[in-house]
């Protein structure tokens, strides 16, 4: 009964193989030629993806349109992500932050504009709750930089008067669980909502059957998902309260 938002603060388009990429852009092809839409852009783009993905070194950074199919794909799944668990379309806000938008692995520093554009959103919205990633054990340090920009953003717009009922939530995701002395919300889930999550992971199909940043971990998202849950699960269980399918865990950061 809550009214929620998402925000995706980058596209994540280094996170899409280059397969994934040449896939679907001569699907756009195949869909017009069946249909009979003539575009010759989009052939020339497919034409252009193909040659510089065979002749691609391994650390060689994109051309802009491989990395703008890239985000189309990541931005995709991110929408029937948010579909599946009912949010409607103009609660689901896509950020794009700047700072992303390198094509490599290293990132820009956190900017003005990032902060600004995570403040427009925050103060559009003008929230209750703030949920945001806290992992900073990403592998390629994504997660830090996403995760300062809200820090910023809130602190400066800490004077407003609706910051005042506002709190701002840590969770953990593929990487790392908070410890149990730190934790300090913890969301019982029933068997059914775990297995909803597992296919709300599966939306993201480009994250799927071995990632481009898996880290040392070789499970799966969704298994490190699954196995965080019932493990916080069974520390508090072992810690003499009731026994969940599952546990989400969050920690409030102060501003």
């Amino acid at each position: 009964g809550h009214e929620v938002h998402i925000g995706y603060q980058t596209s994540g388009n280094i996170a899409v193989s280059d397969d994934e990429a040449l896939r679907f852009a001569g699907f756009v092809c195949d869909y017009n030629e069946k249909f009979g839409i003539e575009s010759a852009e989009a052939e020339n783009i497919y034409k252009k993806a193909v040659t510089f993905l065979e002749n691609k070194k391994g650390s060689e950074i994109d051309i802009p349109e491989v990395r703008y199919i890239k985000g189309l794909i990541r931005k995709g799944e991110a929408h029937a992500a948010a579909k599946f668990i009912g949010l409607p379309d103009e609660h689901i806000h896509y950020m794009e932050l700047p700072f992303y938008e390198t094509g490599a692995i290293e990132k820009k520093p956190l900017g003005k504009e990032d902060i600004e554009i995570t403040m427009t959103l925050i103060d559009k919205i003008k929230p209750h709750q703030i949920y945001a990633a806290g992992d900073l054990a990403d592998p390629h340090g994504t997660h830090k930089v996403c995760l300062d920009a809200v820090f910023e953003a809130v602190k400066q717009l800490k004077p407003k008067k609706y910051m005042n009922d506002c709190w701002l939530w840590l969770y953990r995701g593929a990487w790392q669980e908070w410890n149990v002395d730190e934790i300090e919300m913890a969301v019982p889930m029933s068997p059914d909502q775990v297995l909803e999550k597992r296919h709300g992971i599966f939306k993201h199909q480009s994250q799927k059957d071995g990632v481009v940043f898996q880290g040392s971990d070789s499970r799966e998202f969704w298994q490190r998902a699954e196995d965080r849950n019932r493990e916080t699960a069974e520390v508090y269980h072992l810690l003499g309260l009731a026994h969940y399918a599952a546990m989400e865990a969050f920690v409030r950061w102060e501003y």
